[in-house]
């Protein structure tokens, strides 16, 4: 099968997306087409099949518990000990409570892993906060926006386990690989928010650097949530629990804390977050599956294979490839759901990052950091559009407001593209 014809199903695709048909139905349709019209000699019934074996996955049981994991810790009163926290260690330097925001989206990444989750929960808890202190309402949503997007760098984002398990990587390793490109970004955003404090005259929340004994009080209040950041990294290290076992013990820690120790947790909230897990898990595995029957076509038609040879044959050292990749993915991810590019494109790209010998967990991060970046941009930026509705502004002055965060992000990318060190460290440390 050769010609114009194969690449039908994915200008299909593509069009249906720009008409905003859910990304499931648009992958899904894809597929139907290739294998009814197309590659008729492929029953279609395959199409069913791929898609229950593709959620029996037990390699992604584990987001289910992650994504619950993070949804309780806005009823367990873990997220307001971590606010005060970040206050105590940031609220003394320009921008106060914009700097809160940032440091806030880095700890609770580690507990999170949800760029959609964090963005949420911040524009309800500091947005409004922000604009009382004199933030322009547009800045508070575009650092809200920004800084959650640290959330599927830091483990245990969902998009580092949907990465291990779409290359047969370890889930451990994607965990260590985040840490330090997550600080990265949280680093380049405080430099950024301060410049823009700096210029617009966002006052600190504090007068003076708290002291050591404020610190280490708040310290102690929010012990029990960096406790599980602990408790999860040495159970997977250790070996002693699995990734999916290691988000079941982290949500029983949410309600035994929530419960118990905190007693912020009533029994009527547990059903709300049941509610609201189902709506995103269901969101999450509809393109996990979607995207897995499309890749049956991609396979079936060989496209993987040709864009390999076609990119091998042109020479491309790793670094021209890498700047390949960041152009490619960070255009995708304006336009398609974050989870849903990296279910398509890492297979096509994948193969050939091998062959150039590039580290796979180093080029998992950087796909990463794409498509998070990409979810921050129009047209279709998911997280942008979050931040933009939930807020209620328009999206020009989100940009216009958010352009020199925008920048500090793309600096980060940049760095980590060329420092394959920075996401390789600490794995190689961890063996």
């Amino acid at each position: 099968m050769s010609g114009i014809s194969v690449w039908l199903p994915l200008i299909l695709v593509f069009a249906l997306l720009a008409f905003r048909i859910p990304v499931c139905m648009a992958f899904i349709s894809g597929a139907v087409f290739y294998f009814g019209v197309i590659a008729t000699e492929m029953p279609l019934n395959i199409i069913l099949s791929k898609m229950l074996s593709a959620g029996m996955n037990m390699n992604l049981m584990a987001i289910p518990f992650f994504i619950t994991a993070g949804l309780l810790m806005n009823y367990t009163g873990i997220t307001t000990r971590m606010m005060k926290f970040a206050d105590l260690c940031v609220g003394h330097m320009w921008g106060g409570l914009a700097q809160v925001n940032v440091l806030l989206s880095t700890l609770m990444g580690g507990l999170c892993g949800s760029s959609n989750a964090d963005a949420a929960m911040e524009c309800k808890m500091l947005v409004p906060e922000m604009e009382k202190r004199g933030f322009n309402r547009a800045f508070s949503a575009a650092v809200t926006a920004s800084s959650a997007l640290i959330s599927p760098m830091i483990p245990p984002g969902v998009m580092l386990i949907l990465y291990a398990s779409i290359t047969e990587n370890s889930v451990l390793d994607m965990f260590m690989a985040g840490y330090l490109p997550g600080l990265l970004m949280c680093v380049v955003l405080m430099a950024a928010v301060t410049y823009v404090s700096h210029r617009d005259g966002y006052k600190p929340t504090r007068e003076k650097r708290a002291s050591a004994k404020e610190i280490a009080r708040g310290f102690v209040e929010c012990f029990w949530a960096i406790l599980m950041i602990i408790v999860l990294i040495v159970g997977l290290r250790s070996g002693i629990v699995t990734a999916t076992e290691g988000g079941a013990v982290l949500c029983v820690l949410c309600v035994f804390v929530g419960r118990v120790i905190y007693k912020e947790l009533h029994p009527r909230d547990l059903l709300v977050v049941a509610k609201e897990a189902f709506a995103s898990v269901a969101n999450v595995f509809g393109i996990i599956i979607s995207a897995t029957v499309f890749g049956l076509y991609l396979t079936y038609a060989q496209i993987p294979q040709n864009i390999t040879q076609l990119i091998l044959g042109m020479n491309t050292g790793r670094l021209a490839f890498l700047m390949l990749v960041n152009v490619m993915l960070l255009i995708m991810g304006m336009l398609v759901d974050s989870a849903a590019v990296l279910m398509i494109a890492v297979p096509l790209l994948y193969p050939v990052a091998m062959q150039l010998g590039i580290n796979p967990i180093h080029f998992g991060i950087v796909c990463i950091l794409n498509l998070s970046i990409g979810a921050l941009t129009p047209p279709f930026g998911a997280t942008m559009y979050q931040c933009c509705n939930l807020c209620s502004i328009e999206m020009p002055e989100f940009l216009k407001q958010g352009k020199e965060l925008i920048l500090a992000l793309l600096l980060a990318l940049l760095v980590v593209t060329f420092i394959p060190g920075i996401s390789t460290l600490l794995p190689m440390l961890a063996k």
